[in-house]
């Protein structure tokens, strides 16, 4: 069994064949999937897609791409998104200036709510972190300060530097198609040495396809690419990965489990 931990199944690319994605996965032994929100006043897409499957989760956030529409969002507004029983988790949410052109300061407040909602529902934070590992490792280690909360990075393209703080403060690294890309030296010593409890596989679809994919729309099929590679660097069987990233997943987005 494996699970998509994040992807965007609500996204256009989807729209006309969604069911044959999701069938095509099951086949290649994908069980369950999280559609994460990166809108919060947005999240009737998410939600609805999540209402349509009995194996869909979804959570709720603003992507820090549209920190700038949503600046004034309040960790209230978004854990009262959660009293839905599909809504297992709070982002992505987080800081990026190299893909998103939204300005910092409303990057730090939408994040800085999507903290506060994280630890006032005790539903884990989906932390989207793209080169700003000393400011992302900062607001970390500030808002565990102030009462903890459980989160993963995913896509996880950070140094060993976030990698390490994240671990120490009791998060998960998700892993996906960036994996496979053979350049990304660092990030695989990362996924190798990574407790193994701590880790989660994902595709981020309809973005980051794996190799030999790359210039193809990403689907939740291709994250066995992902988990093969994965069980080659660690040493293990892909079946054991399989089984521990469920189990992970599990743990982290415990929800899912009622």
């Amino acid at each position: 069994m494996l699970i998509d931990s994040h992807l965007h199944l609500d996204f256009d690319e989807f729209a006309t064949d969604r069911d044959e994605v999701m069938a095509r996965a099951a086949a290649a032994g994908v069980d369950a999937y999280v559609c994460i929100g990166i809108r919060v006043r947005d999240f009737g897409r998410v939600r609805a897609v999540a209402e349509t499957y009995d194996n869909v989760w979804c959570t709720v956030g603003t992507l820090p791409h549209f920190a700038d529409e949503e600046h004034d969002v309040t960790a209230a507004e978004i854990a009262a998104h959660t009293r839905h029983p599909k809504v297992i988790g709070i982002g992505e949410a987080g800081l990026d200036t190299f893909y998103g052109n939204a300005s910092w300061d409303a990057q730090v407040a939408v994040f800085q709510a999507h903290i506060d909602a994280a630890r006032e529902t005790q539903l884990p934070l989906v932390i989207h972190s793209v080169r700003q590992d000393a400011a992302m490792i900062d607001m970390l280690r500030s808002g565990m300060s102030k009462g903890r909360f459980r989160f993963v990075v995913h896509a996880f393209s950070g140094g060993p530097e976030l990698a390490k703080t994240a671990l120490e403060l009791g998060g998960y690294l998700g892993f996906g198609g960036l994996l496979t890309y053979p350049d990304n030296h660092a990030m695989r010593e990362i996924a190798a040495s990574a407790p193994a409890d701590r880790l989660l596989l994902e595709t981020d679809s309809p973005s980051l396809a794996p190799v030999p994919y790359q210039d193809e729309r990403n689907e939740p099929a291709h994250i066995v690419r992902t988990a093969q590679l994965l069980a080659e660097l660690r040493g293990v069987t892909a079946d054991e990965l399989a089984r521990t990233t469920s189990d992970n997943f599990y743990r982290l987005f415990a929800k899912a489990r009622l």
